[in-house]
């Protein structure tokens, strides 16, 4: 099963062979983008202000979330990496490392959630009915977070295998349950209690529990290209450090997004405008956030199945595969972010209408300042996925430090400068930020691109078949 999982990466037709390693992967995505949206539709439902209160938790929510993919996205690497140059022993040992550093990832959130969730919301309203909702929300889902930290290093255990089918099963069962349990716990149906934002933050870690469940069965019960064992095992640091040199800077990257989230809803906060169109461009902009996931996740499951295949043949040498992999999935990139593109060119009111709450009022103030955030927003989209892509291949093949750099460049160091001075002007100018730091990045990923293949790209086999 090893020979067979591998030789497909390094043998199979490209075209095939990416559609069947990422589809499963990109239906993944799509269905925890569920998990980021179906919260903010219940609870805008609920109430405006329990909308509020999640977009202003989503920051800190996704730093946890950060260090679960960045990690299990280092671990992933070094995982493909070792199965292609056959170093079976290591690929073992690394699977196995990664499992601990879940485990090690769990307990900083569950300290971080006890103590830090009503500060973190603290700072960006003094509506104490939002601050009580926010810090209710936020201290569960980073707590109980072990459900999600151990998911994810499953699924990217088996991804660098080659087995996309298992994690998008286990995604898929952790939606359904999140799903199925969000209305009942916050509206208080049947047997239930209402428990508002409480229940939201239940049934989504309850969810990442169903799911976590059985990815691990399978990992542990099944038999893969990699065998996880703890008999003997030992912590290695020249593993954890090869898990990092990517993890560290897949989980920057990721936490760069939290941090630009933050930035934005301050410069909003700071706005010289009355509290409820504050709160209505927070809204917007969390609904933008949520649901911009259904256009850019079906792109990162493309990344989760081009990432083992363009690490395989790199450790193979092979790279004329290895290239053919890259540009094969940018054209499928650029296709899902043109069609993101169109949809929130043309249908921003519909899509904004499944946040809309009893409030009439509070609805139409969603809509006039959401049509025109999302417009504007999505022209970053196209340059986006150029972007996406050159960071996956920079991570896959274990230089993560350079899709760690365009991260930092595009969301800190361009995009919040940039939109605190345009929002000087006014707060709709202030979305312009957006196309601006991605085009500057894709500048920049692109020169990191000719220099590897003026360098290391040239010494790689040109004949490898």
């Amino acid at each position: 099963m090893s020979d067979l999982s591998q030789n497909k990466m390094g043998t199979k037709p490209m075209l095939p062979l990416l559609l069947s390693m990422s589809l499963p992967a990109m239906f993944s995505m799509l269905i925890q983008a569920l998990y980021n949206v179906v919260d903010s539709i219940f609870v805008a439902s609920y109430s405006p202000k329990a909308l509020t209160a999640v977009s202003l938790a989503f920051p800190l929510q996704m730093v946890s979330i950060s260090f679960a993919v960045g990690t299990a996205v280092g671990v992933n690497s070094l995982i493909a990496r070792r199965l292609g140059a056959k170093n079976f022993k290591e690929a073992n040992l690394a699977a196995a490392t990664g499992l601990v550093l879940g485990i090690a990832n769990w307990i900083l959130f569950l300290i971080i959630g006890l103590t830090l969730s009503g500060t973190f919301i603290g700072m960006f309203t003094k509506d104490s009915q939002v601050l009580e909702y926010g810090t209710g929300y936020l201290s569960i889902v980073l707590s109980v977070s072990f459900g999600m930290m151990l998911g994810n290093m499953g699924e990217k255990i088996l991804q660098a295998t080659g087995n996309m089918i298992v994690p998008m099963l286990s995604q898929l069962t952790g939606a359904i349950i999140n799903i199925i349990f969000d209305p009942l716990l916050i509206f208080g149906i049947g047997p239930f209690p209402e428990l508002g934002v409480i229940g939201a933050a239940i049934a989504t870690v309850f969810g990442q529990i169903c799911g976590m469940l059985v990815i691990l069965t399978v990992l542990f019960v099944k038999k893969h290209a990699v065998k996880i064992t703890f008999k003997g095992f030992r912590l290695d640091k020249q593993v954890i450090k090869n898990i990092y040199a990517v993890g560290v800077p897949a989980i920057i990257m990721q936490s760069i997004g939290s941090v630009m989230v933050s930035g934005i809803n301050a410069i909003i906060a700071m706005a010289q405008v009355a509290e409820n169109v504050i709160n209505a461009y927070i809204n917007a902009f969390g609904a933008y956030f949520k649901l911009q996931s259904f256009i850019f996740m079906p792109v990162f499951g493309l990344v989760q199945g081009t990432s083992p295949i363009i690490g395989y043949n790199y450790g193979a040498r092979n790279k004329k595969r290895m290239y053919s992999a890259f540009n094969i999935a940018t054209v499928i990139a650029l296709i899902i972010m043109s069609v993101g593109f169109l949809l929130f060119q043309f249908a921003p009111e519909w899509i904004l209408g499944m946040f809309a709450s009893e409030d009439a009022a509070a609805n139409e103030m969603l809509l006039r300042v959401g049509v025109p955030t999302f417009r504007t927003i999505s022209y970053s989209f196209i340059f986006a996925a150029l972007g996406i892509m050159f960071s996956a291949l920079f991570q896959a093949i274990g230089k993560g430090l350079y899709s760690m750099i365009m991260s930092f460049a595009r969301q800190l160091v361009i995009l919040l400068p940039v939109a605190y001075l345009l929002s000087q002007i006014n707060l709709d100018a202030m979305w312009y930020a957006f196309p601006i730091a991605e085009v500057a990045a894709l500048i920049m990923g692109f020169g990191f691109f000719m220099h590897l293949r003026s360098h290391e790209f040239k010494r790689l086999d040109d004949d490898v078949t």
